[in-house]
């Protein structure tokens, strides 16, 4: 197997191996919060209503908005500065419309926090 190869493949089996972990993590966390209340619930002790709903994540779209407006910037200078030439001989800098992508979801994220936030003070 050639270099190129491996490192093509390593790039594709990265988000995977980071979402199986994530999800083994939640996993685990859950398996702990049930052991806990069978413990509870085996000495007689009454269960709080707040063990027994799921916890909600901070739901954060300004947060999120944030973090996608600067990963679309960040990739848009990465591929404006990068030095490489593509195969028609063509800058790799052409292609800096990769960015809009995140740049945008990330100012549709930060439009929707805004609303609802101006929203809820009605």
């Amino acid at each position: 197997m050639n270099e190129q190869t491996l490192s093509f493949t390593a790039m594709m089996l990265a988000p995977v191996l980071i979402a199986l972990i994530f999800f083994r993590y939640r996993r685990l966390q859950v398996e702990a919060r049930y052991r806990a209340l069978v413990q509870i619930a085996d000495k007689g002790l009454e269960l709080p209503a707040l063990l027994l709903s799921d916890p909600q994540a901070n739901f954060s779209e300004r947060r999120r908005g944030l973090v996608l407006i600067a990963a679309g910037l960040g990739i848009m200078a990465m591929v404006a500065t990068l030095p490489f030439q593509l195969d028609g001989g063509r800058s790799l800098a052409s292609l800096w419309g990769i960015g809009l992508l995140p740049l945008m979801t990330g100012l549709g994220y930060l439009a929707s926090w805004w609303l609802s936030r101006s929203d809820a003070r009605r």
